[in-house]
């Protein structure tokens, strides 16, 4: 039986904190050391009876992991796996996988050269009811992918805003929170073609969008849109309806999904499906709901189990730098539509 692995944790704020907390409690995996230079994560080492380091460049020389995770500052993201991948230390890096893509290019260069494997934080991905999903749409169940519609519909509190980064440029929906959205819908619909976008910071006036209407074409014919606004006493959101975060209130009643195909609908997060109970069905006849069933696991934790084989070299990453890089891609198309009035094209990214 394999020991063990050493994870080491480079950023321990909220979201290294939720890391630790599975980490804990794994037997396949133990948390070696923290790398963070701000005031609260000398202690919580401590609490947490493991090295700190401010540097964690520093760590990597001393501490010596077998696998890293970066849960850091965004606009440190690159920089830092870069650092690891230098070392030959495997990288669960926190999403998105950068800021710019060229960064992000710089980085899917770099692990192929080295032969060292990331795994970007998707974690939805790794959601048991998102897997089933995928196997639904992927075996045909639908029939041939028609329209996607879906929403991230919530009200963020003006405290949220209160600290500054957050009014910034940059820290809007796109890349803070639709990133996550957009990355499903390349997962369950495929690779976009081409987008058209609005965007409108009009509720706040801050220097990010508040509302966006995104159209997607996707490269099997499917056409999709995404509306989402973080300003609105609404419902319609993954952290709302799936349950997957307990910190937020649930609507497991309300979709923020649909796929409907020639064949079948399917709804999401309930995992309701629909279809004709008769082969040349129409409007005027029924239509069947069934419930699909999937498992309760976290996501979070499915996507530690699943990078302590990634550093091990038994699996590939579901979420390889490369296939995170074509959503951040995806962004910086909808932001040049929104900017241009144009419908534009994703930048292809190999690897």
């Amino acid at each position: 039986m394999n020991s063990p692995l050493r994870i080491a944790l480079i950023g321990a704020g909220s979201m290294g904190q939720q890391h630790y907390q599975h980490l804990q409690s794994m037997t396949e995996a133990t948390l070696c050391a923290v790398a963070d230079p701000g005031p609260q994560a000398a202690s919580l080492a401590a609490e947490w009876g493991v090295a700190h380091f401010a540097d964690h460049r520093q760590m990597l020389e001393q501490a010596k992991p077998d696998a890293v995770i970066v849960a850091n500052p965004n606009t440190l993201h690159v920089s830092t796996a870069l650092d690891c991948l230098a070392a030959g230390v495997p990288v669960l890096l926190e999403k998105p996988v950068g800021v710019h893509l060229d960064e992000a290019r710089e980085l899917v260069a770099a692990s192929k050269a080295s032969g060292v494997p990331v795994l970007v934080g998707h974690h939805r991905r790794h959601n048991p009811l998102i897997v089933r999903a995928h196997e639904l749409v992927h075996s045909g169940a639908l029939g041939r992918l028609t329209t996607v519609t879906a929403l991230w519909q919530l009200r963020k509190p003006d405290s949220y805003f209160e600290t500054p980064w957050r009014r910034e440029a940059g820290a809007g929906m796109l890349l803070t929170n639709l990133i996550h959205d957009l990355d499903l819908l390349r997962h369950l619909c495929g690779e976009v073609r081409q987008v058209q976008a609005i965007t409108s910071n009009a509720m706040r006036g801050f220097a990010n969008e508040d509302c966006a209407a995104v159209l997607l074409q996707f490269d099997n014919g499917a056409l999709g849109s995404l509306t989402g606004s973080d300003a609105v006493a609404a419902p319609w959101s993954w952290e709302l309806d799936s349950g997957e975060n307990p910190v937020y209130p649930q609507h497991p009643e309300q979709p923020c999904y649909l796929l409907a195909g020639t064949g079948g609908a399917l709804s999401i997060p309930q995992l309701k499906r629909w279809q004709y109970t008769e082969a040349d069905g129409g409007w005027h006849q029924p239509l069947l709901a069934t419930q699909e069933r999937f498992g309760t696991e976290e996501a979070l934790r499915l996507q530690l189990q699943h990078f302590v084989r990634v550093a091990r070299r038994e699996v590939e990453p579901l979420v390889s730098a490369a296939d995170a890089a074509r959503t951040l891609a995806l962004i910086e198309a909808i932001r040049e539509a929104a900017e241009t009035g144009r419908a534009c094209a994703p930048s292809l990214i190999e690897g």
